[in-house]
């Protein structure tokens, strides 16, 4: 029996890997567990399994990831490497308890362990310049936002790469968990059991004096200021922070503690981003998964905080937002149409 639930595990990742997954999910329901798979932020059901198999393989997932298999009554958070064919790859899991007496399980598909060029993710040249521009700041901070799945963290790694290579400077990480494994820099793993939380870590990492901090995700007032005060004191900071678009973070932020003097003082730039459908060359006929980025910075960064500040609407021009980016790409050919509007598939 053992050996089927390992194939089956083995075998449910390999299908996740093999068609770009990012999530597994795995929901018990009132007679079975149903398994699907979120692919570029959208959700699709792709088995349904016994209670019994999918309780044995939640509990081999669990002991991969070295978590308490006897808990079941509060939520676990974890990881594990796993072998698929000639690769390791990375999983994240966590596991919450549900009305049904059983565990609601999501694996986090980790990125391949060597991070790609701003240039290989960008759907336009243009974006990944201004990027690689910004991030060769001295000092700030930098935002990802957009919703779970579009790759925020993937284009972090992706700009501490850039930074690594071309910038002589100490960079530390602060991840919940460490997705992406770099012995270039020094990574740091949030760990609330052993009091190392995202606040504790980063006072820890201010006195270690670095150049560059990256910071897993701004998730409340605390991380929120002491990034804030870390960018103010001569770092530069990366983040990631939960907003629809780029004009939402500011009001995030906001909603977190900071003031509209601490973000005019602090931030260089907030760049949302979506996962698009872009032709390498184009007149190809078979598309890849590319990012666009609605980057905030400069005069129209100026111009959102003071609207914010206001408490005014701000809209990017036509050719900055991800629409008009997405409608530009269409018309010239090298981003493959949508079935809906640009604006629903890009919210």
């Amino acid at each position: 029996m053992q050996e089927l639930i390992e194939r089956r595990c083995s075998k449910l990742l390999k299908d996740a890997v093999d068609s770009a997954t990012t999530d597994i999910h795995i929901k018990p329901d009132k007679t079975t567990y149903t398994v699907s798979f979120r692919s570029f932020q959208s959700l699709r059901q792709v088995a349904q399994i016994p209670f019994e198999l999918g309780d044995r393989m939640i509990a081999y997932f669990k002991y991969l990831s070295l978590l308490d298999m006897s808990e079941k009554r509060k939520p676990q958070t974890g990881s594990f490497q796993f072998p698929i064919e000639v690769h390791q790859y990375y999983f994240r899991i966590s596991t919450l308890p549900s009305v049904l007496a059983r565990e609601s399980i999501v694996i986090r598909v980790m990125p391949e362990s060597t991070a790609r060029s701003i240039h290989e993710l960008a759907a336009f040249r243009d974006s990944a310049r201004l990027l690689e521009k910004l991030a060769e700041s001295r000092q700030g901070l930098i935002l990802l936002t957009g919703p779970t799945g579009c790759g925020k963290s993937t284009t972090l790694y992706s700009l501490l790469k850039h930074c690594n290579e071309r910038l002589n400077r100490n960079i530390i990480t602060l991840e919940d968990p460490v997705e992406r494994k770099n012995d270039a820099i020094l990574q740091i793993q949030v760990n609330e059991r052993a009091g190392l939380s995202y606040a504790t870590g980063l006072k820890a990492i201010l006195r270690h004096d670095p150049d560059i901090i990256m910071i897993g995700e701004i998730r409340d007032t605390d991380t929120a200021q002491i990034a804030v005060r870390a960018a103010l004191t001569g770092h530069l900071v990366f983040s990631t922070i939960h907003a629809r678009h780029s004009v939402g973070s500011l009001y995030r932020l906001h909603d977190l503690g900071v003031s509209h003097e601490e973000m005019t003082q602090t931030l260089i730039a907030v760049a949302a981003q979506r996962i698009v459908p872009v032709y390498p060359e184009i007149g190809e006929d078979k598309a890849v998964h590319k990012a666009l980025y609605e980057i905030l910075h400069g005069e129209r960064l100026e111009e959102a905080l003071l609207s914010a500040k206001r408490q005014v609407p701000y809209a990017l021009p036509e050719s900055l937002s991800f629409a008009g980016q997405y409608r530009e790409g269409v018309k010239i050919g090298a981003i493959e149409p949508a079935e809906t509007s640009a604006k629903d598939y890009l919210v």
